[in-house]
């Protein structure tokens, strides 16, 4: 079995399927419809080898309709290869059936891209949010949240319980200095401000060492 093979396989058992194999550096990927993915999933491990679901991961083509998808990225260890499986869903229903019957490894991912991108998978057994905290009514990976973050209420549960604030980014701790000839004044993380950055590089009495 190769990926080739594979593809030629699923093509021939899901008549749906029409789009052409994508190669990109050596890696194989399909797309497939949103309505035959748990039946393709199940296809490809039991007949084609492929028993490890290496990764899920959401997409935002926010310019793009249908706008969501899924990267399933497979391995086999009879064949020694690797297959990408690719699937997209309309932002007005973003639902997939859910491929933990399939590959249990699925369950953290599918939490994952439901929280990050609210890609909802019909059959996950315990569908909740995995990063956020329940309740949060944003999802961070879409390409419409801001950089600064949204405001939103925090759990009763949490320590010093209640909002979270956008992130001041203009002088703020993420955003590094330019035109600075040494990569550890550049670093983020080496200032509290951009403002302090600047005095470090221009005051002598704050100078620092490298």
């Amino acid at each position: 079995m190769t990926p080739e093979t594979a593809i030629q396989d699923v093509k021939t058992h899901f008549p749906e399927v029409t789009a052409e194999p994508v190669v990109f550096r050596g890696g194989h990927s399909l797309q497939v419809p949103a309505k035959s993915i748990a039946a393709i999933a199940r296809f490809l491990k039991a007949t084609c080898g492929f028993d490890m679901l290496v990764d899920l991961c959401g997409i935002d083509d926010l310019e793009a309709e249908p706008r969501f998808g899924i990267d399933y990225n497979l391995y086999s260890f009879a064949h020694r290869c690797r297959l990408r499986i690719r699937t997209a869903v309309a932002a007005a229903h973003p639902v997939l059936d859910s491929v933990t019957g399939v590959w249990s490894g699925a369950d953290w991912h599918e939490r994952e891209a439901f929280d990050m991108y609210g890609i909802q998978f019909a059959g996950h057994p315990n569908l909740k949010r995995i990063l956020m905290w329940e309740g949060y009514p944003h999802h961070p990976l879409r390409k419409d949240f801001p950089l600064a973050g949204l405001p939103a209420d925090l759990p009763a549960t949490a320590v010093d319980a209640g909002r979270v604030e956008t992130a001041p980014m203009a002088g703020g701790p993420f955003v590094p200095g330019q035109g600075t000839g040494n990569s550890l004044r550049r670093e983020p993380r080496q200032h509290d401000t951009l403002m302090e950055q600047r005095e470090k590089l221009t005051s002598p009495a704050r100078g620092e060492s490298v």
